[in-house]
């Protein structure tokens, strides 16, 4: 596996297209053995009859569940060189992206990006500790960036749903975004007449996110900057669920719904805020009743 991170991590590295291209290509490969099951062909199948449509193809491989990564080797040796910085892939992309970024916008840049920011996705969940690199203002800002208007709506579609991955469950992440002004820029961008409709419907689910009551932050960052094992189900077959003092302690960072109510009235409507939030309450929009 430090083979291909390797050739992976040469290509992100440069500042050819192509070159990245591959690279993205690499790491979308490995997420994707992790994830996946392997494909079995129809053939071996007894009962199953041959079709036109299944006779020459294999049936397509399946996500593996929470307990089959648990006690999956790949997985396990994934997450174990993601603990450290030179493996790390969140790393390694989230600087890959941000030279893309400064690269100016064109069609294949943008498909780059995009391409850049689903795999920080994918990384963020199979390995929520490296969450923590957001609670650096260089990234946060990076993804703040990436949702201003001058880029396209796909874009913006898919910052937002990253900036949700990296929000939930790290009330610190949050703080740093609130900082940042992260909740005017999502405003804004809100009630710009000229935002797409696609973008603002990501916009509100955004909303409804950030207005949910928030947990103790899963991951953190030592002191030398490193990442440390989350108290998440995937970091548990590592014996990670403890919490030290200061842990407990930045898990006491955390605002509810009312306060996050009470920001955000600021900047929208309050009308408006108040829609949401007993949208919060009677819908369920995440599956989870709030009284």
């Amino acid at each position: 596996m430090e083979a291909l991170l390797s050739v992976a991590f040469d290509n992100l590295s440069s500042f050819d297209g192509p070159k990245i291209k591959k690279g993205l290509k690499l790491v979308e490969g490995l997420l994707a053995q992790i994830c996946l099951s392997q494909p079995t062909s129809s053939s071996k199948s007894p009962t199953k009859k041959p079709t036109p449509q299944n006779e020459t193809q294999p049936d397509a491989p399946k996500p593996k569940t929470l307990p089959d990564l648990a006690h999956d080797p790949a997985f396990r040796e994934f997450f174990k060189l993601q603990e450290g910085f030179e493996w790390n892939v969140a790393q390694r992309l989230l600087t890959t992206l941000d030279r893309l970024v400064a690269k100016g916008g064109d069609g294949q840049n943008d498909l780059l990006i995009l391409s850049a920011l689903d795999l920080i996705q994918g990384v963020l969940l199979l390995h929520p500790p490296s969450k923590a690199l957001f609670s650096r203002e260089i990234y946060m800002n990076l993804l703040l960036d990436l949702i201003e208007p001058v880029n396209c709506p796909a874009i913006q579609c898919a910052t937002l749903l990253t900036l949700v991955v990296a929000l939930i469950d790290t009330p610190t992440n949050t703080r740093t975004f609130e900082a940042l002004d992260g909740l005017l820029a999502v405003t804004s961008l809100f009630r710009d007449r000229d935002t797409s409709r696609d973008v603002k419907v990501k916009l509100i689910e955004f909303l409804y996110f950030y207005l949910m009551p928030e947990t103790p932050s899963i991951p953190r960052a030592g002191a030398d900057g490193g990442l440390h094992r989350s108290p998440s189900k995937l970091a548990r077959v590592f014996g990670g669920g403890g919490r030290d003092k200061e842990e407990r302690e930045r898990g006491t960072q955390t605002r509810g719904m009312e306060d996050k109510q009470r920001l955000l009235s600021q900047l929208l409507p309050e009308d408006h805020v108040e829609q949401l939030v007993r949208d919060l309450r009677t819908s369920a929009p995440f599956g989870v009743v709030l009284l």
